[in-house]
C-alpha cells in the first residue's frame, strides 16, 4: 500500500495538468505590428538673409608716427601730454628745444642776406657806369664784360644768402615739435634738460581719428562678401560692416565699423586673405561703452551679400547628396534634392528644393526609405 500511494499522487497530478491544458483558452495568433519612428519637423519658411563672416583680429592705430627732432639742443620744457598714454590735439606743442644758439644763425643769415642785396646793388650801378664808359669809348669791352661778371656773381650770392636765412628760420621753428594730429603718445623717451640730436627718436605717437582691424578671411569665404580683390573693386569693399566684439572690464562691448580695403595677397601657407576694417572715434565712446583701445583682441562678424528666397535649417537636416528629408501630408518621408549654398557651424542655407509650409524631418534615423511612414513628434518653426 506504501508503494501504490505515490503512484497514485503522481497520476493524479499529470490527470489535472492534463484537465486544465484540454479546458484552457486558445491564443490566437496575430501579425507583429510595425510603429513608424518618431521624428522631429521644421517647417518651411523661407525669407530672405544675409551672409556674414565671422572672424577676430587685434586693434591697431591707422597712422603711427616716430617723435624725431630735427635739431640738436638741449630741452627746455616737455609737454604734460608727452607721457605714455598721454593724449594731445593737433598742433600743441610737444618739446621745446633751447633756441639761442638758432636765434644766433638767424641774425647772421639776416646780416648776410642785407650785404648781399647791398654788393648786388652796387655791382649794378657800377656795371650801369661801364656801358656809359663804353659808348664814350673811355673803357674797353673787357671792362665791361667783367663789370656784368660781378652782377652775376652777387645775384648768385644773393640766392644762396636768401638759402641760408630760409635754412635759419626752418632750423629756428624746428626748435619747437608740434603734433601732426589728434592722438596719444605710446612710449616716449625724453625729459627736461636732456640734449637731443637730430634724427633720433624720441617717442611713439598715433592718431585717435580712427582705429583699424586686420582680419585674417578665408579664400573659400570671400565668395560669400563683396570684398573684390582687383584695382576697380576696392570701392565696394567700403560697403561691407563689421561688428566687433570683446570682454573689456568685465562686460562684453561691441563697436561698429566698416571693412575699407584688402590687402590682396593670399597667403599660402594658411589660404587667408586680410582684409581691414576701420573704426571712427575709438576713444570717443558712450560711458556704458569701452574704448577701443589699440591693442585689444576682438572677435568681428563682416556683413556680406543678402539672398531672397532661402531657408536656414539646422545642419541635422542634410543627408548625403545635398538631399533632405520631406514629410508630406501622410506623415511619409519624401527625399528632396536641395541646393546648398552654405554650410556654416550648425545651419546650412538652402536656395532652390523647398517650398514655404513643407515639413523638413530633422531627427537623425538609421534606416530610411522613400515613403515610410513616420510619427511627428513636434512642429517647429525657426525664428
Amino acid at each position: 500500500m506504501k508503494r501504490i500511494l505515490p503512484l497514485l499522487v503522481v497520476l493524479g497530478g499529470f490527470s489535472a495538468a492534463a484537465l486544465l491544458i484540454a479546458t484552457g483558452p486558445q491564443v490566437q495568433p496575430q501579425a507583429a505590428q510595425i510603429v513608424p519612428p518618431l521624428v522631429r519637423i521644421l517647417t518651411v519658411q523661407p525669407g530672405t538673409h544675409q551672409f556674414s563672416v565671422r572672424t577676430h583680429g587685434s586693434v591697431v592705430p591707422r597712422t603711427e608716427s616716430e617723435l624725431v627732432p630735427e635739431v640738436d639742443g638741449r630741452v627746455l620744457r616737455v609737454s604734460p601730454a608727452l607721457v605714455s598714454g598721454g593724449f594731445f590735439s593737433k598742433n600743441d606743442v610737444l618739446l621745446e628745444i633751447d633756441s639761442l644758439d638758432y636765434d644766433v644763425a638767424l641774425e647772421q643769415a639776416r646780416a648776410g642776406m642785407a650785404r648781399a642785396k647791398s654788393d648786388l646793388d652796387n655791382e649794378r650801378k657800377d656795371h650801369l657806369r661801364q656801358e656809359d664808359l663804353v659808348t664814350n669809348g673811355s673803357v674797353s669791352a673787357s671792362q665791361l664784360d667783367n663789370s656784368l661778371n660781378r652782377v652775376t656773381i652777387a645775384k648768385a650770392t644773393l640766392r644762396e644768402a636768401r638759402a641760408r636765412l630760409a635754412r635759419a628760420q626752418r632750423d629756428l621753428a624746428r626748435t619747437s615739435i608740434t603734433a601732426p594730429y589728434d592722438g596719444r603718445v605710446r612710449s616716449e623717451r625724453v625729459d627736461a634738460g636732456q640734449f637731443v640730436r637730430r634724427g633720433e627718436a624720441i617717442g611713439t605717437i598715433y592718431a585717435v581719428d580712427f582705429a583699424e582691424v586686420r582680419l585674417p578671411i578665408h579664400a573659400n569665404e570671400l565668395a560669400y562678401l563683396d570684398l573684390p580683390i582687383s584695382k576697380e573693386g576696392q570701392s565696394l569693399a567700403t560697403q561691407a560692416k563689421v561688428t566687433l566684439s570683446a570682454e573689456f572690464a568685465g562686460s562684453v562691448h561691441f563697436w561698429q565699423g566698416k571693412v575699407v580695403r584688402t590687402e590682396g595677397e593670399l597667403d599660402p601657407m594658411t589660404r587667408m586673405v586680410h582684409v581691414v576694417a576701420r573704426i571712427a572715434d575709438p576713444y570717443d565712446s558712450p560711458q556704458e561703452r569701452a574704448p577701443l583701445a589699440v591693442g585689444l583682441f576682438v572677435d568681428a562678424t563682416i556683413y556680406g551679400k543678402t539672398i531672397s528666397n532661402a531657408t536656414v535649417l539646422p545642419r541635422s537636416a542634410l543627408r548625403e547628396g545635398n538631399q533632405v528629408l520631406v514629410v508630406d501630408k501622410e506623415d511619409r518621408l519624401r527625399f528632396r534634392a536641395v541646393d546648398v549654398l552654405r554650410l556654416i557651424d550648425d545651419q546650412v542655407y538652402i536656395g532652390a528644393g523647398l517650398a514655404g509650409g513643407e515639413r523638413v524631418c530633422v531627427s537623425t534615423l538609421q534606416m530610411t526609405a522613400d515613403g515610410m511612414r513616420v510619427r511627428v513628434v513636434k512642429d517647429a518653426t525657426p525664428s
